[in-house]
């Protein structure tokens, strides 16, 4: 087969992995092939026709190359430490090389049970394999960076939760699978050797700009927490940008890429407001909209932890280093969110006085529950040069805060009306993947089997600064805002 995999994890050795292959299944069918994705990949399986897809895909054969691995991490779920996780219905085939010599792993999920299954049945329904590809199919257009989907293939056979649902598994592209909880698992043994190799392949791997000597040194390792906070912040303020709920932020759903892993109990927000969770699990609102940011905070606290053991024999020396790395990322976090937000509004930069503009706005939103998509849509496709004029030559002191906050808008935009929308038109989409509307298709897909509202849906999605002949159709915001929507984890 063309496909070659390496397997550049399972040679860190057998304490960060186990050998196991993935679990046959009755009749895998091919439902969804990412074509696009395989491209930018150097993927050429157009010699394969959809059976052998299915097959490869299934896991019910393997590529030559393939060594398939189960990986080992712990992790904080909901604040609560277990010292032991894994993959528990997830399969590494390997990892692939593109063009750009960047490395990819290729996982199956719903693959089967491992060592690490806690009594699951290492399986996935049809409903969260569709979800994950059409959420992380739409979150990779909206520019957030993100693990992605490259099949789904359904198994022909039943998964057991509250009722018997079809199954099926899903092929996810990740530039790794490395989390915050796999430095956790070695951290929580002590295992400083472990915890060495671990950070010097992530360096080789995700940040080949820290010049490594043989020896790993506090340099390096400082210079590895310091890129990956960065990448964080890239993609918190991604998330918030567009409106983007995790719904569980646990630790080992931390990836030290900073790219978006695991769509379980995700949802986008409707009207605004900080505190809205969806997630039927999180029931004190711990990783809700507004607290993603501070989260992640504490997440990336957790890997400080994991790191003082290889920075400094003495714990308080190794403090001194790595804090006010801690305290920048924060500041980083605070400034990168006011200067995507005042993108937003189609402002080229964040000066004095902006920060009570946003916040203002938000106050404002947040009281009259305006949708948080449709209002800079709205805002966008309003402003003109007449509209702006008007805003700035209005002197009525009578007017409601709604007026006054856009006469302070008006004036920061000045005349620089051209730019100001450009921006706005870059950085607010004309569509999302609205809960409504990704619950309608899944269950539109699974009752009748029919591809074409599915493929129609991730058309809109894989365009949405676009205004395309469906994009009407899926920008409405539902009549309740979706008070009395959860969403679940796909275990």
């Amino acid at each position: 087969m063309p496909l070659h995999l390496s397997n550049s994890y399972l040679a860190l050795g057998s304490a960060f992995s186990q050998k196991c292959l993935p679990s046959p299944v009755v009749e895998p069918e091919l439902v969804l092939w990412n074509s696009a994705l395989a491209s930018s990949l150097n993927i050429d399986l157009t010699q394969c026709n959809n059976d052998e897809l299915a097959e490869y895909f299934s896991g019910n054969r393997l590529f030559e190359s393939s060594q398939p691995i189960v990986q080992v991490y712990a992790g904080h779920q909901f604040g609560h430490f277990n010292p032991q996780l894994g993959d528990g219905r997830a399969h590494l085939l390997g990892d692939i090389t593109d063009q750009n010599n960047q490395r990819w792993d290729i996982q199956l999920k719903g693959s089967g049970a491992s060592t690490f299954s806690r009594q699951g049945d290492g399986r996935c329904a049809f409903g969260p394999a569709l979800r994950e590809y059409i959420m992380s199919e739409a979150m990779h257009a909206l520019g957030v960076p993100t693990t992605r989907c490259l099949a789904v293939v359904s198994t022909g056979q039943a998964v057991y939760r509250e009722k018997a649902l079809p199954g099926a598994i899903v092929t996810r592209v990740a530039s790794s699978h490395i989390r915050v909880g796999t430095f956790q698992f070695f951290a929580a043994r002590q295992d400083r050797e472990a915890l060495t190799s671990l950070t010097r392949y992530a360096i080789e791997r995700h940040y080949s700009e820290i010049s490594l000597e043989a020896t790993l040194t506090t340099d390096n390792i400082l210079a590895f927490f310091e890129a990956v906070l960065y990448k964080q912040v890239i993609l918190i303020t991604s998330w918030l940008k567009v409106g983007f709920i995790h719904g569980v932020m646990n630790t080992d759903n931390t990836a030290i890429s900073g790219e978006t892993i695991d769509y379980g109990p995700c949802a986008m927000m409707n009207d605004y407001h900080n505190g809205t969770v969806f997630s039927s699990i999180d029931k004190n609102a711990r990783y809700a909209f507004g607290n993603q940011s501070k989260i992640m905070q504490w997440n990336m606290a957790r890997l400080a932890d994991c790191l003082l053991l290889i920075i400094d024999e003495e714990e308080e020396q190794a403090l001194e280093k790595i804090s006010p790395l801690l305290q920048q990322f924060a500041n980083n976090l605070q400034y990168s969110y006011f200067e995507m937000m005042v993108s937003k509004l189609g402002l080229t930069e964040l000066v004095e006085g902006d920060v009570e503009l946003v916040n203002d706005l938000l106050a404002i939103l947040q009281e009259k529950q305006l949708d948080y998509t449709q209002f800079f849509v709205t805002l966008t496709n309003n402003l003109t040069h007449e509209v702006v004029q008007e805003g700035l030559s209005n002197k009525n002191e009578e007017q409601d805060e709604w007026a006054l906050w856009l006469m302070r808008w008006y004036k920061r935009i000045d005349s620089d009306v051209d730019t100001a929308k450009h921006l706005m038109q870059k950085n607010n989409p004309l569509v999302i993947p609205r809960n409504k509307d990704v619950e309608a298709v899944l269950l539109s897909t699974q009752s009748t089997g029919d591809l074409t509202p599915l493929h129609h849906f991730l058309e809109v999605l894989q365009q949405p600064f676009t205004e395309l002949s469906n994009t009407h159709n899926y920008q409405k915001a539902p009549h309740d805002g979706d008070r009395n929507y959860y969403t679940f984890c796909g275990t």
